[in-house]
């Protein structure tokens, strides 16, 4: 993976990025703790025919902390901020996990910005998480950062951040966030733009919360009829032999999503 990245002051913050291929725009935004690379096995095939812009979110990867929480909001203003330092007037936006839920306050807060939203992996409110997830979300702090060092997510943070010694200051950041209470169902039903839901069979996120997100969206309530006039805007895909942690390695998701952008309006 080649590593051509800049940097854009926006919302306050100085934030990393790198681009891949030509064609529509896709932001593609990590999980927790994460950087662009975990987007390594999507890349090669996600690029043809399309302008991929890779973001490493607040202190993760090479984007440095600053002065503020962490937070769902004002990571989907950052990015906002730089749709328009990039001079895009719409994009496609693809999240996983915790970059699935800045997706889609992106699309709650700014959604002119957004034409088509995948969404992986995540929840719409805190509960949709099985409690033994929201069992080990409540661990995550600092005290628990140096037993982390072994693996391979600190290993990427360390090779790559601009102050290694902030990844106390990152777990802590994160396990506040992860901690916080939240419901966005009233929001979520609300959106307006196409949207595709993946979940593994076996995710950290219910499948009773993956299905009830999907009626959120208007998906799954009704027939969908002989010639499918009776679709909704909303799309469901549940990956067979799949959890949180390997999903995106699913030779599933490329003809999944390319099916999903690729559609005609």
């Amino acid at each position: 993976m080649e590593h051509q990245g800049k940097y854009a002051a926006v919302n306050g913050i100085n934030l990393y990025y790198e681009t891949f291929g030509v064609g529509k725009p896709v932001i593609l935004l990590h999980g927790g703790l994460g950087a662009i690379e975990m987007f390594v096995e999507i890349l090669p095939w996600l690029r043809a025919g399309r302008h991929i812009i890779g973001v490493d979110l607040q202190a993760h990867g090479r984007t440095a902390d600053i002065d503020r929480p962490i937070s769902y909001e004002s990571m989907a203003d950052d990015i906002a901020g730089l749709i328009a330092h990039l001079g895009f007037k719409q994009v496609d936006v693809m999240g996983y996990s915790l970059g699935a839920g800045v997706a889609v306050q992106i699309a709650i807060r700014h959604p002119a910005l957004v034409r088509r939203l995948v969404y992986i992996s995540s929840a719409y409110q805190r509960d949709g998480w099985y409690p033994e997830v929201l069992d080990g979300m409540a661990q995550l702090g600092p005290a628990i950062a140096e037993t982390m060092k072994p693996s391979p997510i600190y290993q990427l943070y360390a090779r790559v951040a601009p102050r290694p010694e902030d990844w106390p200051l990152l777990v802590g950041k994160v396990g506040d966030l992860l901690r916080r209470e939240y419901d966005w169902s009233a929001e979520v039903g609300a959106l307006d733009l196409p949207v595709l839901l993946i979940f593994g069979d076996a995710d950290s996120v219910r499948l009773t919360h993956a299905v009830s997100f999907f009626h959120l969206l208007g998906g799954g309530l009704a027939d969908g009829g002989l010639s499918g006039e009776g679709l909704s805007n909303a799309q469901l895909a549940i990956l067979p032999g799949r959890t949180h942690h390997n999903i995106l390695s699913a030779p599933e998701l490329e003809p999944i999503i390319r099916r999903f952008l690729d559609a005609k309006e």
